[in-house]
């Protein structure tokens, strides 16, 4: 996109695809998800930088443009804390305020939990402030049925199995139509694939052009799907022994009310009766009425406006 420019920076002998646009002091740090990569901010960078901040979005290892790690099997989500941190360190910058969505939430939690001195403010779109483990939806995950694609993700060989049948392209656009949906993907019988819940021939949501899809495939073309396998998928449930951590910075949770991560048990008790806030003292809590899981790319301009009001209010 025109004014994003493109490098790599070097963190933990990887070298990691870095998108920037915009100056000044105070930065901003899109971290992505799933099956998401740096261009799933191309609408916040941009509003960002034009209300005065730096924006910064990244390729987490194994994933786009970003080296893989030598073993993906062995990543972890600390690992892609690392990351973050390494990255602020090779930019120079000592302080940053963090943006993140799905599983990159997660990161940007424990960031906020292990290394409180590096960050300004923690932006979340699409899950609430949870560490690997699910913390505090431990008691929860009984109730996942066993279709549903995280379990069937988690599987070494399955999903490779499942996606191998297709190009990267059509996996990442059936995994788009699915995730915006407000029903969890589910499989109904154990012999069906979750690349199956969706035909290839129904069409994009109307926020997402086939411009965008090519561009998603040609990324995930180059990196595969190895690490987004490994991480999220195979580590979620590890627990990281941060269960009892507390995030201190301002928090701002942005929730799309026709997510069908709604429907993850126990989430919307969690966020609704504010026992989130017990994690995240200085939290703001909003909800799109129509937003989806991909709600920064499907109502941007209403994001934006979210975003910036609420780095602006803790901006130095």
């Amino acid at each position: 996109m025109e004014g994003i420019e493109h490098s790599h920076v070097q963190a933990k002998g990887l070298k990691l695809h870095v998108a920037q646009i915009g100056s000044g002091p105070n930065v901003v740090v899109f971290l992505h998800g799933f099956p998401e990569i740096w261009y799933s901010w191309r609408h916040q960078m941009v509003a960002v930088a034009n209300a005065g901040y730096r924006a910064i979005s990244f390729d987490f290892r194994g994933y786009g443009l970003s080296e893989h790690p030598s073993e993906p099997e062995r990543a972890s989500f600390n690992d892609f804390v690392d990351d973050a941190i390494a990255l602020l360190d090779s930019l120079g910058i000592s302080k940053a305020h963090l943006v993140s969505k799905d599983f990159g939430a997660l990161v940007a939690t424990m960031v906020g939990v292990l290394h409180p001195e590096r960050v300004s403010t923690i932006t979340l779109l699409g899950v609430p402030f949870l560490v690997p483990g699910l913390s505090p939806l431990q008691s929860q995950l009984p109730l996942i049925p066993s279709g549903f694609y995280m379990l069937r993700w988690l599987l070494p060989g399955r999903a490779e199995a499942d996606f191998g049948r297709f190009d990267a392209k059509t996996v990442v656009r059936k995994i788009y139509i699915m995730f915006s949906g407000s029903e969890p993907p589910v499989a109904a019988t154990d012999n069906q694939e979750i690349m199956d819940l969706v035909d290839s021939s129904t069409p994009l949501p109307p926020w997402l052009s086939e411009e965008d899809i090519a561009e998603y495939g040609s990324l995930y073309e180059k990196s595969g799907f190895r690490t987004a396998l490994q991480v999220p998928y195979r580590t979620m449930m590890l627990s990281c022994g941060l269960d009892d951590g507390k995030i201190r910075a301002p928090g701002l949770l942005i929730m799309g009310e026709k997510d069908y991560i709604m429907k993850f048990p126990g989430l919307e008790d969690y966020i609704k009766t504010g026992k989130v806030k017990e994690f995240v003292p200085n939290l703001e809590v909003t909800f799109s009425s129509e937003g989806t899981h991909f709600v920064q790319e499907q109502l941007p301009e209403e994001v934006n406006q979210l975003i910036i009001s609420f780095l602006d209010k803790h901006s130095e």
